[in-house]
């Protein structure tokens, strides 16, 4: 199992939060402007490494699980979820890196995964913001459809350009659909902007907003950002910053919760890593994988396969390999030693969300920043 094989970088010292992980600590390689530095001493707390921003793709919620589309459905975490995102926040932990405030959309897979991160980091302290221009896109009619289906109905190809392409939107969801984000109460001000179904091209015009009018000014302040989103949102988001054409951005995917850190100069551009190459996971990354390269790789072929190798019978993200590995990575994590945490996983690692019904959670908006 890919995942396992992160989990078993795992250090046996305690930490403060129980076992921490051996992921890759970044190098303070390349040093930035002296007017970076300066910014960095007033601005940042992330003194140690020279990385500016990460991101952090969710841990699977019950539709990754049960491979269905999801879009903006508000699904949660699973436990496998919650310890993926668990392993994350070690492997940021282990980093080196501290960030300043973090990001995220207003679905509480991510809200849920940022939360957890930052708690194995120690860092519960920092804003987080939330805003819709940050969710998952829109899979219009393919919402809640199990995608090895979709497959069979409609081909291998027809599917990739649904998923990855830049401009080819699913069909559009239909008023009427189970899922329709109008029925949501955090989405009842903003009704008219809720899309049917959107390409990347829609999903990167709505985060560039974002990036433009929230992250681009924190980052030129000298803030250490953390950015945690779907897989969609967070691809428009790398597209802009490594400037990745339309016509090759449908080869590009990313991993659950396996965090990716950038440098930047200081126009905002990707420094290439300290070994001068691009990652060997995807080839066309300058971010470093605190995974690795080649776990990374080995969970992009599995998700590959989950969804377009209609050979493969069996639910690749359930059966005796996920056991195993859920087995051995709550033993690496081990039990926290702090008592607030102690009580926070209490309530909410140990609890079965596959069989918990929860209502809706309106989350607010930046105050006044984004539109």
């Amino acid at each position: 199992m890919s995942l396992k094989r992160i989990a078993s970088s795992q250090l046996l010292s305690k930490s403060h939060f129980g076992f921490r992980t051996t992921a890759v600590r970044l190098p303070a390689t390349s040093l930035p402007s002296p007017q970076q530095q300066h910014q960095r001493s007033y601005s940042s707390i992330n003194c140690n490494t020279q990385y500016n921003i990460c991101f952090v793709r969710h841990g699977q919620s019950t539709w990754n699980r049960d491979n269905r589309f999801i879009g903006w459905t508000d699904t949660p975490l699973t436990e496998d979820g919650v310890l993926e995102a668990r392993v994350a926040g070690q492997m940021l932990q282990s980093s080196g890196m501290l960030f300043d405030e973090a990001h995220t959309s207003l679905l509480r897979r991510c809200i849920r995964t940022t939360n957890l991160v930052l708690m194995e980091m120690g860092q519960e302290y920092i804003p987080v913001n939330k805003h819709w221009r940050l969710n998952e896109r829109s899979y219009g009619d393919l919402v809640g459809l199990n995608k090895k289906e979709v497959v069979k109905k409609f081909g291998v190809e027809q599917v990739k350009r649904w998923r990855r392409s830049y401009d080819e939107p699913p069909p559009p969801m239909r008023d009427n659909h189970d899922h329709h984000p109008q029925f949501d109460p955090r989405y009842r001000l903003m009704l008219d902007e809720i899309p049917r179904s959107e390409a990347l091209k829609c999903t990167r015009a709505r985060s560039k907003i974002y990036w433009d009018d929230v992250i681009a000014p924190s980052l030129r302040s000298g803030k250490t950002l953390l950015i945690v989103g779907h897989e969609n949102n967070l691809r428009s988001l790398i597209m802009r910053l490594e400037g990745i054409k339309p016509e090759d951005i449908i080869n590009l995917s990313l991993p659950r919760a396996v965090p990716l850190a950038y440098r930047l100069d200081i126009n905002l551009k990707p420094l290439a890593r300290p070994d001068g190459k691009l990652d060997e996971a995807t080839g066309m990354l300058n971010g470093t994988w605190l995974g690795g390269d080649d776990a990374v790789q080995e969970i992009l072929e599995r998700d590959h396969k989950q969804v377009y190798d209609t050979s493969v019978q069996q639910n690749l993200e359930e059966g005796s390999d996920r056991d195993k590995w859920r087995r051995w990575t709550e033993m690496a994590i081990g039990e926290p030693e702090d008592e607030s945490f102690e009580a926070h996983s209490r309530s909410h690692v140990h609890r079965n969300l596959n069989n918990r019904s929860n209502g809706v959670r309106p989350t607010s908006e930046l105050n006044g920043q984004v539109k």
